[in-house]
């Protein structure tokens, strides 16, 4: 029993301690960089199949100090974005380029996640459509030889 109330004591005084700290929240940084897309949203709308899957997010560094963005994640592998490496300056504007594999038919909803030193550090852009069915679907060669009867 005596063993029971130390450890009771123990976790108590550990939880107490630990609320005891100064729980004061760094202030942000007033000159983070800001990244402001022109939309959030691209819809390719209804598409051919193994039509141009390339499309462009245009974005501005609305900050006050250079954006960084350090990855681009598409939610599948038919999603796959390309972005600028270098830092955007102040007022700069930039692209992050997206391609999507046309060749899946139907409809697609993807998303692409941004992560960057910008005071929002992960922004999610989406991608939605519709592929066509192929026109010309592939058909099986009939036999030319005559029967033999």
């Amino acid at each position: 029993m005596k063993k029971a109330i130390l450890t009771f004591s123990i976790l108590m005084a550990s939880v107490l301690g630990s609320f005891a700290q100064d729980n004061a929240a760094t202030p942000a940084n007033a000159n983070a960089p800001e990244i402001s897309f022109e939309s959030e949203v691209i819809d390719y709308g209804t598409i051919e199949h193994n039509a141009d899957g390339n499309r462009q997010f245009k974005f501005k560094n609305t900050g006050k100090e250079p954006l960084i963005i350090s990855n681009c994640q598409g939610s599948c592998g038919c999603t796959v974005p390309t972005w600028p490496k270098e830092p955007i300056k102040p007022g700069a504007t930039a692209t992050i380029d997206v391609k999507y594999a046309t060749d899946r038919v139907g409809s697609f909803e993807k998303t692409i996640t941004v992560t960057s030193n910008a005071k929002t550090p992960s922004k999610i852009l989406r991608i939605k459509g519709v592929v066509k069915p192929d026109p010309t679907p592939a058909t099986t060669p009939t036999s030319t030889t005559p029967t033999g009867k």
